[in-house]
């Protein structure tokens, strides 16, 4: 008896009919509603027979196209459930006052407000971020694809993957009650026992690998594969941006694995790296979090400072002012990202001189930031500035990142922080920053690339009515809560005595609210410009007159890029086509190779997922399968040498013809 008990043990480990959480009403309708959309969904798949495509065309694609296209739906779909987080938070926060408990449970607010910083950061931002890098990128330097092709397919299924496990702690067990940095001694064994912070140690590991080889990846592409005659001050700002975002990834995730690796330790095997027993240090994690977690800043909002200077440039129709500036600025910040970390902890207790350094470099830091604004403003300077979405966008992030980096200036100073920190007014800093910059450059960013990518147009009216619902439903949302937060109220509060605070958290929900209707207008506007992209269609390739290299394609471009590696001539590819009268040759094309798509990088990173889930619940078991299926899955797919196809010449030609005969009518 006692034996199979013991069997049992290693195969289930933790999980049983206990873990499923019947007594929470919320989660178990959570779970009828999105087990009744999955359905729907499946069905419409099967009745159109989509199941071939999608896995033939998209999930075992290794175009950086494709890929890029699927990260953003990834991210799009993971912000329906980030924000729904964030709905219940504002709500909870306006109606529990006094008698009145809300409809959270306290356990359960701390799982929401945990999910949502992780789901937003990891699972919106970085994907979002990611697949506008990945589509984007090779276009602008004159690349057929990225420098390791298998491994972008990779990259993306284990951030699916690790996505899939936050999600699955919906369901089965609990997610981490931490906080979305999951600080010890909170997230040590003693004070949370359960899964919750197993979960999120083992969904970041997962998604980090694909994170930190996507990292590699870009890098390596950008350094090796720049058409002739691009040198690094050809670059377009975008792939500048893009290239110091992938050092940063590089240089920081490392940093993020080790750390949740040596949390893992301490929690299963007792190693007290970070507890105050046994020569630990809890101040050692929070350290090494924020080693990693400050570059991770800038590495979702450089991108974005990218996708305003193509956009600035583009509906001024100049040049953008400044280039060479705009590129030092660039690699300062990347360089001095490092050196701030310390700030978000000034009230550790580490004395004068270290609090004193890091407030100076922190205020340092925005110098290079300011300087990026105003080569903005001055490239608007008497241009012919065209007021479409992706324009909007920059002129709202101008004006809400100016406001957002100022009162981050003021948390820079450590008397200030001492009274701020832990404070609504830095939940409201922070959002400042993170939607008026992150978020708002990725709208603008597929406003303005869209075209690109499927050949229409996004319909105007429903981008503008997004754009101000965003906007105005931000300043709602958070101007309030720097009052707050002046006024002395924590973060992660799900109750309050105060009757005197309820209106500003109602005038809070109130902004959630219309960022919620700025989320519908968006999805409206897909579908709505899907419904009407044959009136949407641009015959010309080029919408926007965009000056950069990855508008000398045609819209979509094909699976190839470019069926001549082009040459490059000047920073301002718009400029010099005009000056040249650009041709595209139409003789001596040969059969173009290419890399052949893979389902390899898909089952890899399910395994890992699988083998995730296995080590959160302790199924010892099933953990040592999985893991020799993950290494027999590799080593097989390394010795799956069928992976090349050749696009016939025919198929070039006449592809480029009409590509040809539409730039040149164009320019």
């Amino acid at each position: 008896m006692s034996d199979n008990f013991d069997l049992i043990k290693l195969i289930f480990g933790r999980l049983s009919l206990e873990a499923i959480p019947y007594h929470e009403p919320i989660l178990i309708g959570t779970f009828a509603m999105v087990a009744l959309g999955g359905i729907v969904v499946l069905g419409l798949l099967t009745k159109y027979r989509l199941w071939g495509m999608l896995w033939r065309d998209w999930f075992t694609s290794i175009d950086h196209k494709r890929i890029g296209i699927m990260y953003i739906v990834l991210a799009i779909v993971m912000l329906l459930r980030g924000f729904a987080d964030a709905l219940m938070m504002r709500a909870q926060q306006a109606i529990a006052f006094g008698d009145n408990a809300g409809f959270l449970p306290p356990h359960h607010y701390d799982q929401v407000f945990t999910a949502h910083g992780v789901i937003m950061i990891f699972f919106v931002a970085m994907p979002l971020v990611t697949g506008l890098m990945n589509y984007v990128v090779p276009l602008q330097i004159g690349a057929r694809d990225v420098a390791f092709p298998f491994l972008n397919n990779f990259s993306f299924w284990m951030t699916t993957f690790g996505a899939m496990l936050v999600m699955a702690s919906l369901f089965v067990g609990e997610f981490a009650r931490t906080g979305w940095l999951a600080y010890p001694p909170l997230s040590g064994i003693l004070y949370s026992p359960d899964v919750g912070v197993d979960y999120y140690i083992w969904a970041l590991q997962v998604a980090g690998v694909g994170t930190l080889l996507s990292g590699i990846n870009l890098v390596v592409t950008i350094v090796k594969m720049r058409a002739p005659g691009m040198n690094m001050m050809k670059m377009p700002v975008f792939t500048w941006t893009s290239l110091c975002t992938n050092v940063l990834i590089v240089a920081a995730f490392p940093v993020l694995t080790a750390v949740l690796a040596m949390l893992s330790l301490d929690r299963v095997f007792g190693t007290n790296f970070f507890t105050n027993d046994m020569g630990g240090n809890a101040m050692m994690y929070v350290n090494l979090i924020w080693i990693w977690g400050h570059p991770e800043v800038y590495i979702l909002i450089l991108p974005a400072f990218g996708v305003f200077s193509e956009i600035v440039s583009t509906f001024s129709g100049k040049r953008l002012f400044g280039y060479t500036s705009m590129v030092y600025a660039t690699v300062v910040i990347t360089i001095l990202s490092y050196l701030v970390w310390l700030h978000h902890f000034f009230t550790m207790g580490s004395g004068a001189s270290v609090n004193s350094f890091f407030g100076i470099t922190t205020m340092i830091i925005s110098i290079p930031t300011g300087a990026k604004i105003f080569n903005w403003l001055f490239t608007m300077y008497r241009g012919r500035i065209r007021f479409e979405v992706p324009m909007l966008w920059t002129i709202g992030f101008m004006v809400t990142f100016v406001i957002g980096g100022m009162t981050g200036v003021l948390l820079a100073v450590p008397p200030a922080d001492f009274v701020l920190h832990n404070s609504l007014f830095l939940i409201a800093h922070f959002h400042n920053v993170i939607i008026g910059g992150v978020v708002f450059g990725m709208f603008a960013g597929i406003n303005f690339w869209f075209p690109k990518a499927f050949g229409f147009k996004l319909n105007e009216f429903w981008g503008k009515c997004s754009f101000w619902f965003w906007l105005v439903g931000f300043y709602l949302a958070f101007m309030p809560l720097y009052v707050l937060g002046l006024m002395g109220v924590t973060r992660r509060m799900s109750h309050f005595d105060d009757p005197s605070l309820q209106i500003w958290f109602v005038v809070a929900a109130l902004g959630a609210g219309l960022i919620a209707l700025g989320i519908g207008s968006f999805i409206i506007q897909i579908a709505v410009s899907i419904r009407d992209r044959k009136k949407l269609a641009d015959v010309t390739g080029d919408p926007w007159n965009g000056r950069t290299l990855e508008w000398s394609t045609s819209s979509p471009p094909p699976a190839y890029n470019f069926a001549f590696t082009p040459v490059v001539h000047d920073n301002d590819a718009w400029a010099d086509m005009k000056k040249n009268q650009y041709q595209r040759p139409l003789g001596d094309f040969v059969e173009i190779h290419m890399p052949k798509n893979t389902g390899a990088g898909f089952i890899i990173a399910a395994l890992s997922a699988v083998l995730g889930f296995t080590l959160i619940w302790h199924m010892w078991l099933p953990a040592v399968a999985i893991f020799v299926a993950l290494i027999a899955a590799t080593i097989i797919h390394t010795f799956n040498y069928n992976r090349d196809y050749y696009i016939p010449a025919d198929e070039v030609v006449r592809v480029e013809a009409e590509r040809t005969r539409l730039l040149n009518s164009h320019v």
